[in-house]
């Protein structure tokens, strides 16, 4: 049954034409899906769906295809349409800027014109870069100016170049994708990048992949192993070095509650069920991952987030934890 449009989703997809063309046209062409979509179409199913507010990204692989210049012309291109579609959306839309990755040289201009000149509501990052993951010092430029511009970043799984031998015959997004998430987030806290650059509020999707399920081990073994000789000597994180005496539990704990998570394709008891443990309340927020989430399985997901929340819940992951990071859909 259709809700009146209130929810805010921050993981909603955008195929611009200008991305169309170029997967299209690409080697990865006869390989990859590129779903239909349009501002018309979308709008229908976030109206099927009680979602007043969509902020688009990208999705895998983003739009560096090989080519540095040409992935620099791609991304302007693409935020440029996306921007002209959420003008003319009279507030439906928002946007998180494509970027050029790995070219991060591209990556930090393209950021500044998209998020000083064009004002998108952010950036859409990758957790792996040709399986170097965000944390890594060779982001730091980049993170620098997200940093000093209080960005918010909705970081999606892509998918590892050693994906190809893992021998599995199910496909790479049914379960990979939530480990990809895990590795990029844990990368962020144990590099020292979240202290590094505090102002940047990164959004995991996916409910943050397995890091619920695994956040006591990663704090318990923080604090009884990591931190102590001869095991911070032989493994050189910079979380352990950089807060010498002091790395607790709740000090990981503590950095896990920095994120912000959303919950496409997770709106189950299970995982809002392990979610709520680690999350800061207002830090969870709706996403429903269409067009790559099919309809029926965006019903399935509003269902089962109904069933999953409280009363006192459900405003705050529907809208009310968005806007305190997007004021300006107030």
């Amino acid at each position: 049954m259709a809700q009146a449009p209130h929810r805010i989703d921050v993981h909603f997809h955008s195929v611009p034409k200008a991305y169309a063309r170029a997967l299209a046209d690409s080697a990865l062409g006869p390989h990859i899906r590129i779903p239909e979509w349009s501002p018309d179409l979308a709008l229908k199913t976030m109206d099927a769906n009680g979602i007043a507010i969509a902020i688009c990204s990208l999705s895998v692989p983003g739009c560096h295809l090989g080519d540095d210049a040409k992935a620099r012309a791609l991304s302007r291109a693409v935020n440029d349409e996306s921007a002209e579609f959420v003008a003319k959306s009279g507030g439906r839309f928002g946007n998180f800027a494509t970027l050029p990755i790995p070219d991060i040289d591209g990556a930090c201009a393209e950021a500044i014109h998209a998020l000083d000149v064009v004002r998108h509501d952010g950036v859409g990052l990758l957790a792996n870069y040709n399986g170097v993951y965000l944390g890594d010092p060779s982001f730091d430029p980049l993170f620098e100016v997200l940093n000093e511009r209080h960005a918010v970043v909705a970081i999606h799984p892509n998918n590892h170049p050693a994906g190809g031998q893992i021998h599995l015959r199910v496909p790479g997004f049914l379960m990979e994708y939530l480990f990809d998430t895990t590795r990029a987030a844990a990368n962020l806290v144990f590099s020292g990048a979240m202290d590094r650059y505090p102002n940047i509020k990164f959004i995991l999707s996916h409910a943050g992949g397995t890091l619920p399920f695994i956040s006591w081990r990663l704090a318990e073994i923080s604090e009884r192993q990591l931190a102590v000789s001869p095991f911070k000597e032989r493994f050189q994180i910079p979380l352990i070095a950089d807060n010498e005496g002091r790395v607790t539990r709740e000090l990981v704990l503590s950095r896990l509650r920095r994120f912000y998570y959303d919950t496409a394709i997770s709106a189950g008891p299970q995982a809002m069920g392990a979610l709520r443990e680690v999350a800061n309340p207002d830090h969870v927020l709706f996403g429903s991952d269409w067009p790559y989430c099919p309809v029926e399985m965006g019903d399935d997901m509003v269902k089962a987030l109904d069933d999953s929340l409280s009363a006192s819940e459900k405003p705050g992951v529907e809208r009310g934890n968005a806007l305190k990071l997007f004021p300006r859909f107030a």
